[in-house]
């Protein structure tokens, strides 16, 4: 429906391009993008930049999302304006980024992206500028609207749309890749790759987020030169994987890397998860509820999903322990820092999702006691809602067992009476009673331990 709208509107009346150089321009009797659509942040920057003598346009995945007929989440603009002459324009703006400069002009509570065009470089300029894998390190050569577009990573985010004209501009034919449902890599794909090898996991991402299939020579390098993403910045590998799950598309991402085979060694994270036939289940429930929350506009936690990936790692570990013998709690314990640290050397988790992903697995356990003062304490836990859905999604998927994860649904919505009838007398381990007083209590006349009454040890 989407590529028979899309032929329909974009396959004629535009201005045809005679050179790359010059874009083919729709105008607006020919796309459905109504300005009201641009956030009002993007497109006062845009009106501004304009007035002041610059061109502007809301830029790449916004324009390309809005003639998908989807919601783009947010609105970057490219301009002709330098860096220091968007900030002298707009009070509440600063310029941040070392390989690329750009400015944040900041609209309330908005924040809009603007970048200046990128220019082609020059062979001398690539060598000062690339690692000795061809990785680019530094990016601060401005130039014109066509080589920026040539810059960009696909033709499909290769689009800009002028607000104020109401016209879209097409210089790499993504609207016709649009129409033909594939996604194509701007010039030489193995170079670009090269150039910054995070665009392998962007080719995943956006094919599973728009259905788009990966062109061949596009896809033709990836399993050559996925080695390359381990010398990309952790944190920033980190950034895109978070984008990936947190996508709304979280299964098919996964299923898109596995079959570029990104997933076996680069992303231990998904390759443990996914693989482990104990949990896998779990972890692919984890996902399918991610995006079912985020396609209903509800809010998710990352550091929630992160542990559920990793939960098989930490229970395989947890009974490793156990069975040599040691306790069950400092078992899990060490069982969640063996796990973090494992996965610290391979890709980083910010270690502001440790102390919640901690939370979850720690509680795990404590739903398998249902006896005495213990579920009360429990349901009064701050964390208690997040690790329920937690140990009731391991219940669906198998993990867990069915019959507690639907007592503590019953438990939840009991009343006061109703909750202790419910209590199980023999639920959770068994503390081992102590002696008061040794020697001097058996010279004084005391009870044995046998006449001890119940319920009076410690």
């Amino acid at each position: 429906m989407i590529k028979s709208f899309i032929s329909r509107v974009f396959g004629r009346g535009a201005r045809q391009a005679a050179h790359p150089s010059k874009p083919v321009v729709y105008g607006p009797d020919k796309h459905h993008i109504r300005k009201e659509l641009i956030s009002r942040g993007a497109r006062k920057t845009c009106e501004e930049l304009q007035r002041a003598g610059h061109t502007a346009f809301v830029v790449g995945g916004a324009v390309r999302d809005l003639i998908l007929g989807m919601r783009p989440k947010d609105f970057d603009v490219a301009t002709s304006a330098h860096p220091d002459e968007v900030r002298s324009l707009f009070r509440r703006s600063r310029i941040i980024g070392r390989r690329f400069q750009i400015v944040h002009v900041m609209w309330g509570a908005e924040t809009v992206e603007v970048s200046t065009y990128r220019a082609h470089f020059t062979k001398e300029a690539e060598e000062d500028k690339q690692d000795a894998h061809g990785r680019v390190l530094s990016d601060n050569v401005f130039g014109t609207q066509a080589e920026d577009a040539v810059r960009r990573d696909f033709t499909v985010n290769a689009l800009f749309y002028d607000p104020v004209k109401e016209e879209v501009w097409d210089f790499q034919h993504g609207v016709k890749d649009l129409v033909a449902r594939k996604l194509v890599m701007i010039g030489d794909a193995a170079t670009r790759y090269r150039e910054d090898p995070v665009r392998m996991l962007r080719a995943a991402r956006l094919s599973a987020k728009l259905g788009l299939a990966i062109d061949p020579r596009t896809a033709e390098p990836i399993r050559e030169l996925k080695h390359l993403l381990e010398n990309v910045p952790q944190a920033r590998l980190f950034e895109e994987i978070l984008k990936m799950l947190l996508s709304g598309n979280a299964v098919a991402c996964v299923k898109r890397l596995r079959e570029l085979e990104l997933h076996h060694g680069l992303l231990p994270l998904l390759d443990d998860a996914l693989e482990d036939p104990a949990t896998g289940p779990f972890a692919m429930a984890a996902l399918e509820a991610t995006d079912s929350r985020l396609r209903d506009d509800k809010p998710v936690s990352p550091a929630f999903l992160l542990a559920a990936l990793l939960w098989g790692r930490v229970e395989r570990r947890w009974h490793e322990l156990e069975e040599k013998g040691q306790p069950s709690t400092p078992s899990l314990h060490s069982a969640m820092h063996d796990a973090l640290d494992a996965q610290r050397e391979s890709l980083a988790i910010p270690r502001r999702f440790d102390a919640t992903m901690k939370e979850l697995w720690l509680l795990q356990p404590r739903f398998l006691q249902r006896g005495g003062a213990r579920p009360f304490r429990l349901l009064e836990h701050p964390r208690f809602r997040a690790a329920y859905d937690f140990f009731e999604l391991r219940a669906q998927a198998g993990n867990a067992p069915t019959d507690v994860a639907k007592w503590w649904e019953r438990f939840q919505e009991a009343s006061g009476e109703e909750r202790e009838k419910m209590l199980h007398a023999d639920d959770g381990p068994k503390k081992k009673r102590r002696r008061r007083g040794g020697k001097r209590r058996a010279e004084a006349g005391a009870a044995s331990p046998e006449e001890v009454a119940p319920g009076q040890d410690e």
